[in-house]
């Protein structure tokens, strides 16, 4: 540095300073995996699928432990030509990353500097708005009438600077859809600079014939980005494995900085064999239309009337502002007897909990625990 070069606040500091806007980043907050004084607690505060994995994923993770001392491979190809197989894709067209999450991360890092914005919806997964804020961009939040995107809102928050619009469908944590003609609306009434990004990590569980996950949309638009992950519907949330549809301009971007290696030789042969069990994804999806439905009646006839419609594998539960009934009470008193559910404060809904499905003695537990809970 010259003499006479002008020194900014991070050069005079006595220590490395991050730069401006990280520090007021709000980490990500992960659903609770333990209880004071409750061995074995049973999680529901994750959307983890609760019957596991598949067997076939569970004996492919365990066959590669002899590859523990190799890289992967970087371009991913027999996983590529699998998910290609599996969904009719092109393979070239396919990003994967550590969950969906990494493949947010890097479309923000390529699309954003400074001054650009995303839109999402105001109770959007906070993993989009994250990553928005590293690259020092504004994150808008489009109002969401009875707790469901709306077009006209998501909308109002576009202007010139916004680079990618980030939709949830079915939505997390809401559980909340709409239909695809009002994505189709939206994309028609988007700029063609802006990219619009569907986020299918609960697609499966929405059996709904007006739904669509967008696959088929996104094949023939230049600005539609479709992702998909093995956590939710095949139980492999720990490997961290999800993929992308891109136009091949968006992922030869991409690959500029994706790092090398991202996805693990054991994760790359359980998505695989994931894919293959039908059986396994059958009794999954079973499991979320049997029990989802009869837990939102049960916790309505305990009195709680804020039980929302979900095509997830949760429910979002709302609860009374009276003292010793709120949200946060809830979850304190299940929590005391074993029963981990997720407070959804930080994504702006102070009054709600958010329930995974469990095993029929899960949901059962929860209902009877939640109707002593109102009526103490």
């Amino acid at each position: 540095m010259s003499d006479d070069a002008p020194l900014n606040d991070r050069a005079r500091a006595q220590r490395p300073l991050p730069k401006p806007g990280i520090m007021d980043i709000h980490a990500y907050v992960p659903g609770k995996a333990k209880a004071d004084g409750v061995e074995n607690p049973i999680k529901l505060s994750a959307n983890e699928n609760i019957l596991g994995c598949s067997p076939k994923a569970r004996e492919a993770y365990a066959g590669a432990a002899d590859q523990l001392h190799m890289y992967p491979d970087s371009r991913t190809s027999l996983l590529r030509a699998a998910v290609a197989e599996e969904f009719r894709l092109e393979p070239e067209r396919l990003i994967f990353g550590q969950g969906s999450d990494e493949v947010f991360q890097l479309l923000n890092q390529v699309f954003l500097e400074p001054g650009d914005n995303i839109v999402q919806g105001e109770y959007g997964f906070a993993a989009y708005a994250i990553g928005a804020y590293a690259c020092q961009a504004e994150v808008r939040r489009a109002k969401e009438p009875n707790y469901t995107i709306d077009v006209e809102e998501i909308l109002k928050c576009v202007d010139d600077r916004t680079r990618l619009v980030f939709i949830a469908n079915p939505a997390n944590p809401t559980g909340t859809w709409i239909p695809f003609s009002e994505i189709e609306r939206l994309h028609s009434a988007l700029p063609p600079s802006v990219v619009l990004v569907l986020d299918g990590a609960y697609s499966e569980f929405c059996a709904d014939p007006t739904f669509d996950d967008g696959l088929d949309f996104a094949r023939s638009h230049e600005n539609v980005v479709v992702t998909r992950t093995f956590s939710k519907l095949h139980g492999l949330a720990a490997l961290r494995v999800g993929w992308g549809y891109a136009p091949a301009e968006i992922v030869a971007a991409v690959d500029r900085i994706r790092l090398p290696f991202n996805i693990s030789i054991p994760g790359q042969a359980a998505a695989i064999a994931a894919l293959t069990d039908k059986d396994f994804q059958a009794r999954s999806i079973a499991l979320v239309d049997q029990w989802r439905p009869w837990l939102a009646q049960q916790l309505g006839g305990a009195g709680l009337d804020v039980v929302l419609p979900s095509a997830a594998n949760f429910l979002l539960v709302g609860f009374p502002a009276t003292p010793g009934k709120t949200a946060k009470d809830a979850e304190a008193y299940l929590a005391s007897r074993g029963l981990l559910v997720r407070g959804v404060g930080n994504y702006g809904l102070p009054g709600h909990v958010r329930i995974t499905i469990g095993l029929e003695e899960h949901n059962r537990a929860v209902a009877d625990a939640l109707a002593e809970f109102m009526r103490a």
